[in-house]
């Protein structure tokens, strides 16, 4: 999976004008990420440039009011930090009305990195507190049209990832994961919402969202009507049968954002709702926030395959750290959070917050050297990986065709 103001015409990415307060070094759409600064992409500028709205602590106490429970700790720590009509989905579980969870991966790699792992992690939490269907997009066919892969290659690497997927624990019961190359010839219902959409956008609106221009191959041009289809539940006839007018949720980085901006956009003019957002922050490389993790620089990320040692080697490697050149400088100046990416990384995965305010404390004033956080990374990332390693030699080709055959879930719509 790859991801406007509700009005089109009147948003570019990076290619066409940009409000003049958006640094033009930080690049951010369905493709490339980087930054200038060592913190990062600039996420209140970005919200702004997307028109999205910030997660705010009132939208935090509603959660933990409407579900009865603590909120995430990717919630609460504002690494999901951006959304488009939560408040409305929060309403629909009051009121007992129905809604779905979207969401997706490209399959550019046999193995998923950490950067992967969160929104899956953040999805499963929804789907487990909200109790609500799921469907998964592989965007194989995406992969194939922008990467140097056959078709058979890309098909072969959504099986492998979708491996990844069921591994995090999702309930067969309650997903469905579908590869593109396959599902879109089964099913005459998602291929309809694909047309729809189509005929919906103009390609110079498509140029203005996406970049794309004359030298653009036309699949690359028609493939947002294919990540935009997922988001009406009439593409899924065997889930929610005839009904057209259940809303979903779409948990993703906010770099997918154009694709439902524009379907936003399009969903009233089929008759559909249109589909809430909540977007998550980027998981940075191990050299530093200034680009995400890659999937094609084995050093810039720690794969779920890694073994411990590998795990061991790339952090103590390659972990960009915020810590002084000397001993005795880091103890007099202490340690920068902001841009050391053991403390980042430990800000998505250690769940103790008062474990990681004291953390935060001890390598600011100097008191932890960067050894020793690093140490701690390594004590919180291998145990994580290690059981995802055994979850996912648990998942067999049945298990697979399980997960991805077209099938009613446990839910009933009448």
């Amino acid at each position: 999976m790859t991801e406007l103001s509700d009005k089109m015409g009147d948003v570019s990415l990076n290619n066409g004008s940009v409000d003049s307060d958006v640094l033009p070094d930080d690049i951010v759409d369905p493709w490339n990420v980087t930054s200038s600064s060592l913190k990062g992409v600039d996420y209140d500028k970005l919200i702004k440039r997307f028109g999205s709205s910030k997660i705010d602590q009132e939208l935090i106490d509603r959660f933990e009011k409407v579900l009865g429970r603590p909120a995430h700790h990717l919630l609460r720590r504002g690494i999901f930090f951006s959304h488009r009509d939560m408040h409305t989905i929060l309403s629909l579980h009051e009121q007992k009305k129905p809604f779905f969870l979207y969401t997706g991966r490209g399959p550019s790699s046999e193995a998923m990195h950490l950067g992967h792992l969160i929104p899956f992690i953040f999805t499963k939490w929804l789907q487990d507190v909200f109790d609500v269907p799921l469907v998964v997009q592989l965007t194989d066919d995406e992969k194939f049209l922008w990467k140097d892969l056959t078709l058979e290659k890309a098909h072969e690497l959504a099986i492998e990832n979708a491996k990844d997927i069921i591994a995090c624990g999702f309930d067969p019961e309650k997903t469905f994961i579908f590869s593109d190359l396959e599902y879109i010839g089964q099913c005459k219902e998602f291929y309809w919402n694909m047309c729809r959409v189509q005929k919906c956008v103009t390609f110079n609106q498509a140029k203005g969202i996406f970049g794309f221009n004359d030298s653009t191959w036309i699949g690359k041009i028609s493939f947002p009507a294919i990540q935009a289809s997922p988001s009406f539940s009439s593409s899924f006839p065997h889930i929610f049968g005839s009904r057209k007018d259940i809303p979903c949720l779409i948990p993703c980085a906010i770099d997918q954002d154009p694709y439902f901006r524009m379907t936003r956009d399009v969903a009233p003019r089929i008759g559909c709702p249109k589909p809430a957002l909540i977007h998550s922050s980027f998981f940075p490389a191990l050299q530093g926030a200034m680009t995400k993790m890659s999937a094609s620089d084995p050093n810039s990320s720690i794969f779920l395959t890694d073994t411990d040692k590998q795990i061991k080697n790339k952090i103590n490697k390659y972990a960009f750290s915020g810590g002084g050149a000397t001993v005795e400088e880091h103890k007099e100046k202490g340690g920068n959070c902001d841009v050391d990416i053991s403390y980042q990384y430990l800000r998505f995965f250690l769940e103790d917050d008062e474990k990681l305010e004291k953390i935060r404390q001890d390598y600011s004033s100097g008191e932890l050297l960067t050894g020793f956080l690093k140490k701690e990374l390594i004590g919180i990332l291998t145990p994580i990986i290690s059981s995802h390693r055994e979850r996912r030699k648990t998942v067999t080709e049945d298990v697979v065709k399980q997960f991805m055959t077209p099938r009613k879930l446990k839910f009933n719509y009448n």
